[in-house]
C-alpha cells in the first residue's frame, strides 16, 4: 500500500483529507502538507521531506497535487526524483482521492497511478453528460 502525500496551495491538502476521509474513514500512512501564502517553497519543501518520511511504506509513496507547475508540485518532483519510489499526480480531485484511498492496498505505483488518472478523469463531467449517459441507458433497455 503506498504512503500518500497531499499538497496545495492555501488549505487545499488539509481540507481534501478531511473531506475524503468523512466520505472513506480514516486513512493509514496518509498526510496533508498546506502551502499558505505565509510559506516560501523552501518551507514546503522541509514539510513535503518530513510527510514524505513519515508515510513512507515498502511501497513508496504518492503525492497527490493540486496544479500542474505550482510550488507544491514542482517540490512534489524534486523529492520525488531524489527518493525513488514516487509517483506525483497533479489536478487531484475529490472523486480520485476517495477512490484512490479505497483502492491503493496491494497496488504498486504504477497500478496506482495509471488507476488514479482514469479515476480523475471520470470523476470530471457535467450534468448535461450524466442525463445523456442516463437517456442512453434507457433508451438501450426499452429497446430502442
Amino acid at each position: 500500500m503506498p504512503g500518500i502525500v497531499i499538497t496545495g496551495h492555501g488549505g487545499f491538502a488539509s481540507g481534501l483529507l478531511q473531506a475524503v476521509e468523512q466520505v472513506v474513514g480514516e486513512q493509514p500512512a496518509c498526510i496533508a502538507v498546506d502551502f499558505p501564502v505565509h510559506m516560501g517553497t523552501a518551507e514546503l519543501k522541509v514539510a513535503l521531506s518530513a510527510a514524505l518520511q513519515a508515510v513512507e511504506q515498502a511501497d513508496g509513496v504518492v503525492f497527490l497535487t493540486d496544479m500542474l507547475g505550482g510550488s507544491p508540485f514542482r517540490s512534489a518532483c524534486e523529492l520525488a526524483d531524489a527518493h525513488g519510489s514516487c509517483e506525483v499526480l497533479t489536478g487531484v480531485n475529490m472523486q480520485l482521492a476517495a477512490e484512490m484511498m479505497l483502492e491503493r492496498e496491494g497496488l504498486s505505483l504504477t497500478e496506482f497511478r495509471d488507476m488514479a488518472l482514469a479515476c480523475g478523469k471520470r470523476g470530471l463531467t457535467s450534468l448535461w453528460h450524466e442525463r445523456r449517459k442516463v437517456k442512453c441507458a434507457n433508451a438501450e433497455a426499452d429497446g430502442i
